[in-house]
C-alpha cells in the first residue's frame, strides 16, 4: 500500500448501512465513472466488504491504498486504475 502521504482523497462514497452486496456493486459503479488515477474514499459498514473490496480492487485493476476501521465503520481508499476498455 502506498504512504498517505503521497495521495489525496478526490471522491468520497458513504455506503454504510448497505449490506452485501451492494456496497462493493455500488463502488464498482463509482469507480467506473472516475477517471483513472482518481482516489475514491469508501465508507461501509458491512462486515463483508473486508473481502469483497479488496478483492474487487485486485479483480478491476484499481490500488487499494489503505483499509482502516474509522468511527465505527469501515474505510477503503482506492486509486482508479487503468481502463480496461478503450475510451
Amino acid at each position: 500500500m502506498t504512504a498517505p502521504d503521497t495521495w489525496t482523497a478526490e471522491q468520497h462514497l458513504d455506503l454504510r448501512g448497505l449490506k452485501c452486496p451492494l456496497p462493493v456493486l455500488r463502488s464498482r459503479r463509482a469507480l467506473t465513472d472516475l477517471k483513472p488515477g482518481t482516489v475514491l474514499v469508501v465508507e461501509a459498514s458491512d462486515p463483508m466488504s473486508v473481502i469483497d473490496i479488496p478483492h474487487m480492487c485486485n479483480e478491476d485493476g484499481h490500488e487499494l491504498l489503505a483499509q482502516e476501521k474509522h468511527d465505527g465503520s469501515l474505510r477503503f481508499t482506492i486509486r482508479r486504475g487503468a481502463r480496461k476498455d478503450a475510451d
